[in-house]
């Protein structure tokens, strides 16, 4: 192997060992580039000898056939890479808002790992070739609508092939232009497609797993965040503390409500706010006659049942992360081209639906998160349900002052999209390709939507820990805070200061929904 220049990390490719992480670092490390495993370069001479040698011998789909219902269309040697041109124009007719560049890296990184595993008969050019794009950040405008999800993202897919033949639109160096104005400026040739590499580059998951690989991070850190803010809500409302007893816990044992406890637990570790049952319970006069108390022995759901509500997310969130990254490293192209076997595989491991449910699964678990932080802001503003907070956490005066009214609309409303985002995308097969995919995954839609979910969970946990740090100042009990809730409650200040006089929050919430995504000492997962 050549020796790199010790100044530029490297994410190596070998088709076995990519992770969500390794995708995001690279994303997020301007000057990192891609280096093969030293075993790649044989597989894939070996893969692609012996596709040539066989392809002058018998009918091999999509290397000397035509594609889907076309199949018993044979097509003669001069034309076959033609063929994988025609391919390639013939389904980069997406349309759309474009998808983000990062999105769009993600995938062209899972189809180089996927590419590399040596199993779809390409040249090791387009290898490099591929790699020369991902390296120089070259990401090919590739619009929001067009697969389905079945034989891979297709319509997706095609776009980031285009641009490698120097064709269609790219992302370099922040601009907007053509392919072949960006090759032109590196100095760089399109590749030149051989049989088959047109199938291998657009046949397969990588746009849905490469989205998804960066969803389920993003997943996990939301996950995270809801967790420090149920613990800081806890202590604003005096919760009772048995509600994270470890037997109790321990006697439902599902790992994420007992991982959710614990994680309460070592936040509220030092608090002196939670209250304990036996002496809240003490104050009560039980007797021989029937009679209200005033003492509350028992908190609503959306605090008492945090470990219960917040659990299954953690579950459903660590499933989908193991599910995705199986698949960016899988072989999901048709055919497989067993070299070792001498022999074609043709099977269905371009369907996606295993990325399209686990991100489905996420997605209303994230849903079911969002619904969770909405209704302890509704708690803290609405005083007719706590009894202790002025309304609307109304620091001036109420009726003339709206102190954070506004910014409740804001989070229902965001929640609301968010329910209507939760029915499984993947659900909605419609047959196409002349009822060829009969059954579909609309995975890639579905990490699309999922996406928007993302960001909803995002906006309204910011407002949810804008309205913590309110209620704060609302009581004075900043001094009493745990170490990790005023650790917290300091952070929001430090984007939004506290609300006492009307004014815009826009820009305030903005600034803390992007510090939210990017300070690690939040980050359960780091």
């Amino acid at each position: 192997m050549k020796r790199h220049d010790t100044s530029t990390k490297y994410l190596i490719i070998g088709g076995d060992s990519l992770t969500p992480e390794n995708i995001r670092t690279f994303i997020q490390t301007p000057t990192m580039k891609t280096s093969l495993d030293r075993s790649v370069e044989n597989r894939i001479e070996k893969s692609r000898e012996f596709l040539a040698r066989e392809a002058r011998l018998r009918p091999i789909y999509g290397v000397n056939t035509g594609f889907g219902p076309m199949i018993t269309h044979i097509i003669g040697t001069p034309q076959l890479s033609q063929l994988q041109y025609n391919l390639i124009r013939g389904h980069a007719v997406g349309i759309g808002s474009p998808l983000s560049s990062d999105d769009v890296l993600a995938a062209m990184i899972v189809r180089l790992n996927t590419l590399a595993k040596g199993y779809s008969g390409v040249s090791f050019t387009l290898i490099q070739k591929l790699r020369e794009l991902i390296d120089h950040r070259i990401t090919p405008i590739v619009p929001e609508h067009g697969a389905v999800g079945t034989s891979g993202d297709l319509v997706q897919l095609a776009h980031i092939a285009l641009a490698l033949i120097g064709e269609g639109d790219v992302v370099f160096s922040g601009e907007r232009m053509s392919a072949s104005e960006a090759f032109k400026k590196l100095g760089i040739l399109p590749h030149v497609l051989e049989p088959k590499e047109g199938l291998a580059l657009i046949n397969g998951t990588a746009m849905m797993s490469g989205i998804s690989s960066r969803l389920i991070l993003d997943a996990e850190r939301l996950v995270a965040l809801s967790t420090r803010s149920g613990a800081f809500a806890l202590e604003l409302i005096h919760a009772i503390s048995d509600l994270l007893d470890p037997l109790l816990h321990k006697l439902r044992p599902h790992p994420g409500q007992i991982l959710t406890a614990s994680r309460i637990r070592s936040l509220l570790k030092d608090s002196s706010l939670l209250s304990d049952r036996q002496r809240r319970a003490s104050a009560v006069d039980v007797n021989d006659q029937t009679h209200k108390t005033n003492i509350h022995l028992q908190d609503v759901y959306s605090f008492r049942c945090i470990p219960q509500i917040l659990g299954p997310v953690v579950d459903t969130t660590q499933r989908a992360y193991e599910t995705i990254s199986t698949e960016i490293n899988a072989v999901t192209d048709n055919p497989i081209v067993d070299f070792g076997g001498s022999r074609f595989l043709h099977g269905g491991n371009f369907h996606g639906e295993y990325v399209a449910v686990a991100i489905d699964q996420t997605k209303a678990a994230l849903v079911k998160m969002t619904m969770l932080s909405e209704r302890r802001i509704n708690f803290f503003l609405n005083h007719s349900v706590n009894k202790t907070f002025p309304p609307f956490l109304n620091l001036k005066e109420p009726g003339l002052t709206m102190g954070l009214q506004g910014l409740q609309f804001v989070a229902t409303s965001t929640t609301a999209q968010s329910q209507s985002f939760a029915f499984p995308h993947s659900v909605h097969s419609i047959p196409t390709n002349a009822d060829n995919q009969d059954v579909v995954s609309m995975g890639c839609d579905a990490a699309v939507i999922a996406g928007k979910v993302v960001e909803n969970a995002f906006i309204v946990l910011a407002i949810e820990l804008v309205t913590l740090a309110q209620a704060v100042d609302a009581t004075g009990s900043k001094k009493k805070l745990s170490k990790a809730s005023r650790m917290l409650y300091e952070k929001v200040r430090k984007h939004v200061k506290a609300i006492t006089d009307d004014r815009s929050l826009t820009p305030d919430l903005e600034r803390l929904r992007a510090a939210l995504r990017r300070d690690s000492e939040l980050d359960f997962t780091k």
